[in-house]
């Protein structure tokens, strides 16, 4: 009686010949892209000593400059992120809305909103702030705006998820009573939905903070502006301490949204 034996294989050849061809094309993509960056070896590998050139030019911080220009500056950026964030909200939410299907089940309102959401994810903050500046001038408003239109697709998008993970039990109870839908946004979509909601509203103005520090690059004020003029003029200290300042604002924003979030969980 002959014997037949069995090879266990962890892939089938299917799958080998798949996982080679995915291998294949990323070394391919990445040789593609290296070409076309067209790096110049001779700038390559003197980025060491021309960092470290930056860096000795950067030290001591000009600390002197920080009362004069950089805290103004920085409460103008934390400004821009808070208010942007708060416009956000007048477009988020009732996009978030429209966009649930277990609010809204009409198949055509859904698309509509989720392409307004993606609209906003898809476009970069400093584009924005680009469009505005043309439209508004340099400035505060630009700022705001453009973190306002920015953050529209992320707090819509989390938003919309969050309710349709809701328990639909108790809307139901009060739709059988004969609330009314003002009723039942209140009473039975908000109170499960609130620890989402503000967690996702802290989480992007914590965002907000960080990109705003950067529209000034392109005239949409906050410290941004400052440190754009102190890199044209290469006062290197300044920008050092600029960026400091950036650095230690980002930190003590993301504290304290931590703070925040553990004491509403």
């Amino acid at each position: 009686m002959s014997t037949i034996n069995h090879q266990w294989e962890r892939f089938t050849f299917q799958k080998k010949l798949a996982r080679f061809a995915v291998y294949l094309v990323t070394v391919a993509a990445f040789l593609a892209s290296i070409r076309t960056v067209d790096v110049i070896p001779e700038f390559f590998y003197d980025a060491p000593n021309q960092i470290s050139d930056m860096f000795s030019r950067m030290w001591p911080l000009d600390t002197a400059f920080y009362p004069i220009t950089v805290h103004a500056a920085l409460m103008e950026t934390l400004h821009i992120a808070t208010l942007g964030t708060l416009v956000t909200l007048i477009f988020a939410v009732p996009l978030a809305l429209l966009n649930a299907r277990n609010v809204v089940a009409n198949p055509v309102v859904n698309w509509i909103s989720r392409f307004f959401l993606v609209s906003s994810r898809s476009v970069n903050s400093l584009v924005w702030a680009l469009l505005f500046v043309a439209v508004f001038g340099p400035g505060v408003i630009a700022g705001v705006l453009a973190i306002a239109f920015r953050s529209v697709g992320f707090i819509g998008k989390l938003l919309a998820e969050a309710i349709e993970e809701i328990n639909m039990g108790t809307i139901e109870a009060l739709r059988a009573t004969g609330a009314s839908w003002a009723s039942v946004l209140i009473k039975g979509y908000w109170p499960q939905v609130k620890p989402a909601f503000f967690s996702i509203v802290l989480f992007r103005w914590d965002i907000n903070v960080r990109e705003s520090a950067v529209l000034g690059l392109v005239g949409a004020g906050g410290i941004g502006v400052v440190l754009n003029d102190a890199m044209n003029l290469f006062e290197w200290q300044k920008v050092s301490m600029v960026l400091f300042s950036i650095f230690a604002v980002v930190i003590l924003a993301e504290i304290l949204v931590v703070q925040i979030r553990k004491r509403m969980i």
